[in-house]
This record gives C-alpha cells, sequence and structure tokens, in this order.
C-alpha cells in the first residue's frame, strides 16, 4: 500500500516477547522492544564504538505473533521489517500519550551470529490458540522445538 513507512531493523530484544489475547476476537498480539545500536568509527582514537542505541517497540498479530512469542527470548538477534506507526492512547492517569512503534510484517532471526534450524509451526484452532497440547512454550513435555518427531535422516529436507 502506498504512503506506509516500511522499514527494516536489526537488533537484539531487551525482553522476552509479551503475548497476549483479544477479549472480543481470541487474536494474538505479541509486543517486545529491538535495541539497535550502530557501531561507528572514532577518528581521533582510530576505533570503533557503540553509537547511541536505538529502541524501537514493535508488534506482531495472530499466528506469526505466536511464533515470535513461541520462538524468541531476550537477547534474540532479530531482522524485523514492518510498517512504523504512529499511535495515541490514553494511560491509567488519563493523560494522552504517542507512541512510535512498528507493526511487523516479518519477524526473523538474525544468523550473523546464531544458527536457526526451522520448524513448522503446529496449526492453531480458530482462537489462536494451539489446537493440540502440545506446542507452544511451556505447553508440552519439553520445551524444545526440535524435540518433535524429526527424520533420523535429514537429507530429505524440510519442504519450505
Amino acid at each position: 500500500m502506498s504512503g506506509e513507512t516500511t522499514l527494516t531493523i536489526i537488533g537484539n530484544l531487551t525482553a522476552d516477547p509479551t503475548i497476549r489475547f483479544m477479549n472480543d476476537t481470541g487474536d494474538a498480539v505479541v509486543n517486545f522492544t529491538v535495541a539497535s545500536t550502530p557501531r561507528v568509527f572514532d577518528s581521533k582514537s582510530k576505533q570503533w564504538k557503540d553509537g547511541a542505541p536505538v529502541f524501537m517497540r514493535c508488534t506482531q498479530w495472530r499466528e506469526p505473533g505466536q511464533n515470535v512469542a513461541d520462538s524468541l527470548i531476550k537477547g534474540s538477534r532479530v531482522v524485523v521489517v514492518g510498517k512504523l506507526q504512529q499511535r495515541e492512547y490514553t494511560d491509567r492517569e488519563g493523560i494522552k500519550r504517542q507512541v512510535m512503534e512498528v507493526v511487523a510484517d516479518e519477524v526473523g532471526v538474525s544468523l550473523k551470529y546464531a544458527v536457526a534450524k526451522p520448524v513448522r509451526s503446529k496449526s492453531r484452532s480458530s482462537n489462536g490458540r494451539p489446537s493440540t497440547g502440545s506446542g507452544g512454550r511451556g505447553n508440552g513435555a519439553s520445551d524444545d522445538p526440535y524435540a518433535a518427531a524429526a527424520p533420523e535422516d535429514d537429507s530429505e529436507g524440510v519442504p519450505f
């Protein structure tokens, strides 16, 4: 859609993503903050140093949001692509506030300093929660997403 401000931010999560479900629709919404710190060259000392960090609040909805909550933890290095939005709200004291946030279209783990093994998420019921007793953080016997039935010989590959 034209007229939207789309951006990409790369950085680390400042805390575990928080997930909640909307009362009226049951849709999941996850919120997280990404800290992005640029490296700048100091010509006087002839060394690279950390620049001023940018903290960007991000939101992702429905099943992709649940996947973020199930997959990422504080410190995870991520790549977020989404639309920059300015939103107004009234806080608990009745004061009107404004916030800039990214409504994420895509969130991925950065492979610059890590290794990831994609696993398809389980299908979810109409209220957005897992349709089986397994899946999701803390729901099954194991919190390890790779403990699920994986082929012994991975030469077959994963059809993504």
